[in-house]
């Protein structure tokens, strides 16, 4: 995002947004969608631990995972399917999730799943547990210190929509915080409402400057009805729009949206024999909103560039309308579609680490002077630059961040360091994530989950990236990278610095124990730590 300016009022008024991110209020049921049956028990436990920290103390959590067919259900049906084991779970505790939405309860989903290729090789060393990828932040954790996670980041910042949306399911993604610079309306105007950074329609020149043709676009008209458009030109925009009525706002969508209580009965029921067959995939944007809020011409036009054959489009397109015909007629008053204005992508801090790059942007913007960075560390709970940490004779400087760490001797110059062990550093414009090691010297390095025991330690090159990989029964992996490498286009080639291709760990991660792991992990962490630094507390 780009800085508000210092003289503004609105650095202030995001500031407002991240107070009221604190855990206090949240949704009154959570829903977890995990990739696996070992990373759904670890989310079960995980987010009751962390209660009032991430989700809201005494919120009902159900943590699922998606046995669907190999290619997956899409985050429509996935949203659906999910939803219907989460309603299964609360049921054998006595619960009913469909009473309790009409009533007033509200909901959220939030989508974990995938492999995480542009993240690599950091959700390796999570075991595949792609949410679990930890912060510099603090949480308490059965007594201990333990670090926030990117889903308990994601669940804490989208806790202040919950007041506002009673009687709805809330569906978010796992991978990026946003903070809304227009405030966190309440939905209703719509069955349906989708999270977008609206401002007025732009000219051509405008739209090209901005990049729109990069987004998913929402569009809303005159009368606050909504609709979406996938990756397009000025020209295609407005041509596949021209049926739509006069456009007054436009913007990127981020793809969360909210379903009220009789829209998701409703879904529920049209897609009961996909939902039943396991084998169906739909997703929300180009299966749902779409169809339901498209022209027929300007949908299928849409799909064709997608590769849908017309009369597969059609065909779809009519099945969407006839239930939205029926729909409405025994639900009236809200609109089908509708949209939820953040703010203009200029104002809203986003903060997104589903990409190795930006996991480090984002963590790193904690050593910057700026509005923003004093942003991040209210949302972070970072109080001050130096937390519950014991640096020894080593020399900080005022930009560097340290949290929970444990340092002998050395200098640490514009860091970031959270549960760090290390007897002897030097480094510069680095991220160190849960490291234990004797000697660190480096720039521009990201260490993350790494317990290095050698004399000799860790000396890298400029931006280069390691992280450990520990799996029962199997020797500790040592994967790495480096910061201008996109994992997502390496994901399967094994590079020459590595034992294995991201794919071939992914693979042997497959059917591990998170939970056991980790303890593999912090077991080997605390040894080392505790011949390094005798009598320390123990610190993950």
């Amino acid at each position: 995002m780009v800085q508000p300016t210092e003289s503004s009022d609105l650095p202030l008024k995001l500031m407002r947004e991240i107070e009221a991110m604190d855990g206090s209020v949240g949704y009154d049921a959570v829903i977890v969608c995990c990739s696996t049956l070992q990373q759904e028990n670890f989310w079960q436990a995980r987010l009751v631990d962390t209660a009032g920290q991430a989700a809201r103390k005494g919120a009902l959590i159900f943590a699922v995972h998606e046995d669907w067919a190999p290619d997956g259900a899409g985050n429509g049906l996935g949203t659906l399917y999910a939803y219907t084991k989460a309603r299964a779970k609360a049921k054998a505790e006595g619960v009913d999730l469909d009473a309790k939405m009409k009533e007033g309860w509200s909901v959220a989903i939030f989508h974990t799943a995938g492999k995480g290729t542009r993240l690599a090789p950091l959700p390796g060393s999570e075991n595949n547990n792609k949410p679990g990828v930890k912060l510099p932040s603090i949480v308490k954790v059965g007594g201990k210190d333990e670090q926030l996670t990117i889903l308990e980041s994601v669940i804490r910042q989208t806790n202040s929509y919950a007041p506002g949306r009673k009687g709805r399911c809330s569906v978010f993604w796992g991978d990026q915080i946003f903070v809304p610079s227009n405030g966190t309306a309440a939905s209703g105007a719509g069955h349906a409402d989708i999270l977008a950074c609206l401002g007025p329609m732009p000219t051509q020149a405008e739209w090209a400057e901005k990049g729109l043709e990069k987004y998913g676009l929402i569009a809303v008209n005159d009368s606050g009805e909504a609709t979406q458009v996938e990756k397009v030109t000025y020209d295609q925009a407005t041509d596949l729009l021209k049926s739509f009525g006069n456009v007054s706002a436009v913007g990127p969508s981020l793809g969360s949206f909210s379903v009220s209580a009789a829209l998701m009965a409703g879904l529920l029921e049209e897609f009961c024999a996909e939902l039943e067959a396991k084998a169906a995939k739909f997703d929300s944007d180009p299966d749902f909103w779409m169809p339901l809020s498209l022209s027929e011409a300007s949908y299928v036009k849409i799909m064709s560039t997608k590769d849908v054959a017309e009369d597969k489009a059609t065909t779809h397109f009519a099945r969407m309308q006839a239930f939205k015909a029926k729909f409405m007629e025994a639900h009236p008053g809200p609109k089908m579609f509708a949209s939820i204005n953040v703010g203009t992508l200029e104002e809203c801090y986003w903060w997104d680490y589903g990409m190795l790059k930006l996991y480090v942007k984002n963590n790193m913007l904690a050593t910057a002077q700026t509005e923003e960075a004093r942003a991040l560390h209210k949302f972070m709970k970072i109080t001050s630059n130096i937390m519950d940490s014991k640096v020894g004779a080593a020399v900080v400087d005022d930009r560097s961040v340290v949290l929970s760490s444990t340092f002998g001797d050395g200098k640490v110059t514009n860091c970031v360091c959270a549960s760090v062990a290390v007897m002897d550093l030097d480094v510069e414009d680095c991220l160190l994530v849960n490291v234990k090691a004797k000697k660190v010297r480096g720039k521009g390095l990201v260490l993350y989950n790494v317990v290095d025991d050698s004399e000799e330690g860790i000396c890298l090159a400029d931006g280069d990236v390691r992280v450990n990989v520990y799996m029962p029964g199997r020797d500790k992996i040592v994967m790495k990278s480096n910061v201008c490498i996109d994992g997502g286009k390496v994901f399967k080639t094994k590079m020459d610095v590595n034992p294995y291709s991201y794919n071939e760990v992914y693979l042997m991660n497959g059917a591990v124990d998170v939970v056991e792991a980790k303890m593999l992990l912090v077991e080997a962490g605390e040894k080392l730590k505790a011949e390094m630094f005798p009598g320390a507390e123990k610190i993950l």
